[in-house]
């Protein structure tokens, strides 16, 4: 397999707290990793750093074998690495539709190197072919605010994989889902896995077990643990960190 992302080294400090340290971190093109720990273990710091919202203190950061250490966010979401956040971030008060039409215009802009000449009817068609595939089709003209929690959570997957991503990460996903809606996430992601390298931060435990290929456990900033669910299950220190074991 093609190693998409790489981090070496990577910590952060905030004043005195550390709250990643030296971390290592490959991710493989094409999976579906997930990252777990206690509430304070840096999972959402880490994810910070490598979509460029957080700076690091040490360390360095390579995605398709180039460095984007200190590369600013905008620039990586330029170069195919999308975030979606653990509150829920789409523009209320635009439509379905228009809070697609956004992403894919500037994916669009991106691609053609010309700012501003992008083919209208094209990105209609583009929007539209993402609102079906997060199961939003027949919503495309509703206001954001208006819709339910779960397809705003949906929604702003679409808008993810409206900027062609190849790298989507996703913060606390089924966060507030009921449980029909969970199922249809995770039936969602692994379908978006096909052509989309997907990493996870979450607490379902039963979703984490479903659908990562592989997990990254963290505790106290540090990766204790990673390997496949079996492995992880297995694992002693996190059932004793983590699991409850």
């Amino acid at each position: 397999m093609t190693t998409l992302l790489q981090t070496r080294n990577l910590s952060k400090n905030f004043g005195g707290l550390a709250a990643v340290q030296s971390v290592d971190f490959d991710l493989q093109q094409g999976e579906i990793r997930a990252i777990i720990g206690p509430n304070g273990a840096g999972k959402s710091t880490l994810v910070g750093l490598i979509s460029g919202r957080i700076a690091p203190s040490a360390g360095t950061i390579a995605f398709q074998g180039q460095s984007i250490t200190r590369l600013p966010a905008h620039a990586r979401v330029a170069r195919g690495i999308a975030y979606t956040f653990q509150i829920t971030s789409i523009f209320a008060n635009l439509t379905c539709r228009e809070n697609i039409l956004l992403p894919a215009q500037r994916a669009a802009v991106a691609a053609s190197g010309v700012f501003g000449r992008v083919d209208e009817a094209a990105l209609i068609t583009r929007a539209d072919e993402v609102l079906a595939r997060v199961g939003l089709r027949d919503q495309a003209d509703t206001k954001a605010k208006e819709m339910a929690y779960g397809h705003q959570r949906l929604l702003e997957v679409g808008m993810g994989l409206a900027l062609d991503a190849k790298l989507l990460i996703l913060d606390e996903p089924t966060q507030g889902l009921a449980d029909s809606e969970i199922a249809n996430f995770i039936d969602l992601i692994r379908a978006v896995s096909k052509d989309t390298t997907i990493l996870l931060i979450e607490h379902n435990m039963t979703v984490v077990m479903d659908l990562a290929q592989r997990i990254t456990v963290m505790n106290f900033g540090e990766v204790l643990a990673e390997g496949t669910p079996e492995e992880i299950r297995a694992n002693h220190a996190v059932q004793t960190a983590y699991l409850g074991g």
